[in-house]
């Protein structure tokens, strides 16, 4: 993708070029000490995410926040700034990435819920919905395993709040600071449907083994919210490959998860 013009650039406070950045799917730059990204979401949505962000108190953790251009906009021909964090992504550290998404939660739990989830239609949010109910099971049986996840599900009353469900890739180290959480994707559901999703995409792609539970213990039930951070997981997935035939269980990197989350 191109970087963003020089314009765009001069609009928030940055002289120079830019240079790309690993990551965000080729579409990330930085310049300065700003991280530009394509504005996904409307303006409000963004306006929203730094009020969120200069409102809480980072204990333990760190956030990019998004940043305004001279004129007090959020987004420029199309471009949002953000702080440029130190860090980058490591696998297996698992526990901690979970660890700092609590941190992130315990200050994010007073925040009140977005109108604007309501109005979100991506792959990602489809397979969330699915997970939860809100969309029906039988309209995606051809998402390989979900008959058999769902079939597993059973209720649960532990109460929703605003959480990051993309943590896996999106909390980076420089130690010895605290951890750096990006690319905040918002969803409103129990704290420990974020955890759920770190250990299914572990397992799934990062070679995780059994022991990875025991950075969960902690998280009553645990197992009914990992059935459903693999069918959101799953049915996404699918989602993005629908032209694609199903994976043979020999190169199915979610069988191994499937067959745990539905044992517990």
């Amino acid at each position: 993708m191109a970087p963003p013009d020089p314009r765009v650039l001069a609009a928030f406070g940055v002289e120079g070029g830019a240079t790309p950045l690993a990551g965000g799917m080729g579409e990330s730059w930085r310049a300065g000490d700003l991280v530009f990204k394509p504005a996904d979401h409307h303006s409000q949505h963004v306006e929203w995410q730094a009020e969120v962000f200069f409102s809480i108190r980072c204990d333990g953790f760190r956030v990019a926040r998004p940043q305004r251009a001279v004129d007090e906009s959020v987004v420029v021909d199309g471009w949002t700034a953000w702080d440029w964090v130190e860090g980058r992504h490591e696998e297996r550290r698992w526990p901690e990435i979970i660890a700092a998404g609590e941190r992130l939660h315990a200050a994010l739990a007073g925040v009140a819920r977005p109108e604007f989830i309501d109005d979100r239609t991506d792959p990602w949010v489809v397979g969330d919905r699915v997970a939860w109910g809100e969309l029906p099971v039988e309209d995606f049986l051809r998402v390989k395993h979900l008959e058999r996840l769902a079939s597993a599900l059973r209720p649960v009353d532990e109460p929703s709040q605003l959480v990051h469900g993309d943590l896996t890739g999106n909390v980076l180290f420089a130690d010895p600071r605290p951890p750096a959480i990006i690319d905040f994707s918002p969803y409103w559901r129990p704290t420990a449907y974020a955890a759920a999703i770190v250990v299914a995409d572990a397992l799934v792609w990062e070679g995780a083994d059994e022991t990875i539970l025991d950075s969960v213990a902690h998280i009553d039930r645990f197992e009914q919210f990992l059935l459903r951070a693999l069918i959101y997981r799953a049915v996404t997935d699918r989602l993005f490959r629908e032209d694609e035939p199903l994976r043979p269980d020999d190169a199915d990197p979610y069988l191994p998860a499937v067959e745990l989350a539905c044992r517990l």
